[in-house]
């Protein structure tokens, strides 16, 4: 328990995780507390999307007046900038509401005695649905049939129904997992459910998988009808997959990205797709965000499947990131340990 007998905190969401799902989260779970007193607060206006803790200078007023006398603070995409840590000397507490706190400025935070967590794996069960429907559009073109049919009533689409423009189907269709964490293991129960054969690589991950464990990475690209990305983003993955890895891809496979845009080299795969080497490709990342409207990717619109990003959106999402941050704020005021902290 905190030397408290009364906590303000401040539930800065935004357009996604809103405001009113942390307050009653937190409510909820302070309630547990012996806690005489808790004070909500929040800014009349949520704060929009940020990418990147230094990009956020434009809201960095905003935050430190929504943050006077505040010793807690749960946010989305708020920024925590040096800027904001220096003048809210009474924040003890950044609970982020995401996977990884980008938003926050962690060595202010550290150098100032203020304990920084965030929600991992709020939106694995989301993206691995996502990660599957997907592949489903793409292996039977659900896009392109749709686009002539709903926007010009025409039915060319059912000229998919030749063998030679026909799709895939997941019974039996080899596919590769490359990464095995919350969301590709996901991934991997729903397509053995399929029926499909599943293999997965990741040197990181050891016990039992849902699939056939292949040691390389050239190995899984060579059997795979199919591949998926599931890999964290570091600098050694950055260009995971290129044009020497499309090259190992039986001909007309699919690539199925929902993880992070830079695993991939997109001008490798136009080059792939336009060759015919990849048959279609289901992209919800990309290498720049917003993707360019120049890029090479609006132009194989018959064989490709673009989402902004959605791969996380969904309104379980949004309240379970409200929940595990709620619950790190009920640990921080118990006096117990906390769960997902990095400061």
């Amino acid at each position: 328990m905190t030397d408290r007998n009364s906590v303000r905190v401040v539930a800065a969401g935004d357009h996604f995780v809103l405001p009113s799902l942390i307050t009653r989260a937190v409510e909820h779970e302070v309630a547990r507390a012996d806690v005489t007193e808790l004070r909500l607060g929040w800014p009349l206006e949520p704060f929009g999307p940020v990418a990147e803790v230094q990009e956020a200078s434009d809201a960095e007023d905003a935050m430190i007046e929504a943050l006077a006398g505040a010793e807690v603070l749960v946010t989305q995409m708020g920024p925590v900038t040096e800027k904001v840590l220096a003048a809210c000397p009474d924040l003890r507490l950044v609970v982020v509401c995401r996977g990884g706190p980008v938003n926050v400025n962690l060595d202010a935070a550290r150098s100032r005695d203020v304990r920084v967590c965030f929600a991992p794996g709020r939106n694995a069960a989301a993206t691995a649905e996502f990660t599957v429907g997907m592949m489903l559009a793409a292996l039977r073109r659900i896009p392109q049939a749709h686009e002539p049919l709903a926007r010009r009533g025409s039915w060319e689409g059912a000229t998919y129904y030749t063998y030679e423009r026909s799709g895939l189907e997941l019974e039996d269709l080899p596919v590769g997992l490359v990464g095995y964490g919350a969301v590709g293991s996901r991934v991997a129960r729903a397509l053995c459910a399929f029926g499909a054969r599943v293999m997965v690589h990741d040197p990181y991950v050891h016990g039992e998988i849902h699939g056939l464990r292949v040691t390389s990475l050239d190995d899984l690209l060579r059997r795979s009808q199919v591949i998926t990305l599931h890999a964290r983003l570091t600098p050694e993955t950055r260009g995971l997959i290129g044009a020497r890895e499309l090259g190992l891809l039986p001909s007309g496979a699919v690539v199925v990205n929902v993880a992070r845009g830079p695993l991939l080299d997109e001008g490798a795969l136009c080059d792939a797709l336009e060759s015919g080497r990849v048959s279609a490709a289901a992209l919800d990342t990309y290498e720049r965000e917003p993707l360019p409207t120049r890029s090479r990717l609006l132009g194989l619109a018959d064989r490709v499947v673009l989402t902004p990003h959605l791969g996380g959106a969904s309104r379980a999402v949004a309240e379970k990131a409200a929940r595990i941050a709620a619950e790190e704020v009920g640990r921080w005021v118990r006096g117990e340990p906390l769960a997902h902290c990095l400061t």
